[in-house]
């Protein structure tokens, strides 16, 4: 597994649905993964530090694990099926693994503190490698994720958006 960071989201064009962009720690490449608009702005929060007044769905998550006495010990994104991305939650050091849509471990992830890898053959299939004159895009996307917030994605998400889990309820 290849641990990577979580740079941000913003809203790729010209079809305006938002991504999230990893970034492989010990290596030159970028993984964008296309997520839904809630978990746009639930990432965002995160990153941002923003506090809702009440617990929203992955504050929520935390929050049990946390009574319950458990631990997210790390997000594993496991899987690319059909332009969808799965991950598995890592609690309590490996003993227990939940499945979960990329984006919602990833928003879990950075409410935990937990680490986010990625499998090899996931970034070998799916990431990409940016040159030394695409640079100043990183440095644009950067200097956007500064100044972008949550707000900025909320709205109705379409429906069978690529990395939904349709197994999954929302």
């Amino acid at each position: 597994m290849r641990e990577v960071d979580v740079l941000g989201v913003r809203v790729e064009m010209p079809t305006n649905h938002p991504i999230v962009l990893l970034r492989e720690r010990d290596g030159g490449r970028y993984l964008p993964i296309w997520i839904g608009a809630a978990e746009a702005a639930a990432i965002t929060y995160a990153q941002q530090g923003v506090v809702p007044p009440r617990p929203l769905t992955h504050d929520l998550m935390r929050d049990i694990l946390a009574v319950l006495g458990h631990e997210l010990t790390e997000v594993r994104i496991v899987a690319l099926k059909d332009s969808v991305f799965h991950a598995s939650l890592v609690i309590d050091g490996g003993k227990t693994e939940v499945s979960s849509r990329a984006s919602d471990a990833i928003a879990l992830a950075l409410r935990t503190g937990a680490k986010v890898l990625v499998e090899p053959s996931i970034l070998d299939e799916a990431a990409i490698v940016v040159s030394s004159e695409e640079d100043d895009e990183v440095e644009k996307f950067k200097e956007f994720l500064d100044h972008v917030s949550a707000e900025d994605f909320e709205g109705p998400t379409p429906e069978g958006e690529p990395g939904d889990r349709p197994d999954l309820p929302e």
